[in-house]
């Protein structure tokens, strides 16, 4: 499946709208729409690419190259905090995450390795909250959800694979603590560890595959609305 550049991060905040919205009981529910930044790195990985009768296997080292080749690491989130529901600790999100990795060096034949216009993941997300203590909110959260990668490839003298595609699955685990500034903005930190499966086509009828883990460290700030915890 390829999706244009323009509708990855509009179709998360809509889909993250449609999610909160649709959830029984949450209209009194506290809800809170997240931007973040940061910084991300991945393990290094294997890469299995099939091309014809021939399979190559690489081992790769991933660059995270955060704040080079375009949009730098972001991410959107809307939650919706089961306030009324008689789970004031627990809450639902939906997370975009725009990470990036580039194999640095490339393999031998090989011109370009990379996901650097995205290493998308979007993940529905289960999140649990403690009490606050004072400003200070701790929370955790796991969600599962699809990695659409914008796939780059390309062997010497070889066609260009360039496109975004619907790869594989993703899971992630997450901490992290909210600050309150008001009663409407705080500002958050976080640390993700996030998993993807990446099973990609090539243009000419091949196929690259990797599992691709990456970490990601989050700043971001948050807007609350509805009724309060």
């Amino acid at each position: 499946m390829r999706l244009p550049l323009a509708c990855l991060a509009p179709a998360a905040l809509t889909l993250a709208a449609l999610t909160l919205v649709a959830l029984p009981g949450t209209a009194r529910a506290d809800y809170v729409i997240s931007a973040y930044g940061g910084y991300n790195f991945s393990f290094d990985g294997t890469v299995d690419v099939a091309n014809g009768p021939s399979t190559r296997t690489f081992d790769v080292s991933w660059d995270g190259r955060t704040f080079e080749s375009g949009a730098p690491y972001y991410g959107l989130r809307g939650t919706a905090w089961l306030n009324r529901l008689g789970r004031p600790n627990w809450g639902l999100a939906l997370d975009y995450a725009h990470a990036k990795v580039a194999a640095d060096p490339l393999p031998p034949g090989v011109t370009t390795l990379e996901f650097t216009d995205g290493l998308n993941l979007l993940t529905v997300n289960a999140l649990y909250r403690t009490r606050p203590m004072g400003r200070v909110t701790p929370y955790l959260g796991l969600g599962a959800g699809i990695a659409i990668p914008h796939v780059e490839y390309q062997e010497a003298g070889g066609p260009r694979t360039f496109e975004y595609q619907v790869a594989g699955p993703a899971v992630q685990a997450l901490a992290g603590a909210d600050m309150a500034l008001t009663d409407f903005l705080s500002v958050f930190g976080e640390y993700k560890l996030a998993y993807s499966h990446n099973a990609a086509r090539l243009v000419n009828g091949g196929s690259l595959t990797t599992d691709i883990v990456t970490n990601q460290f989050v700043l971001g700030a948050s807007f609350r609305f509805g009724e309060g915890r």
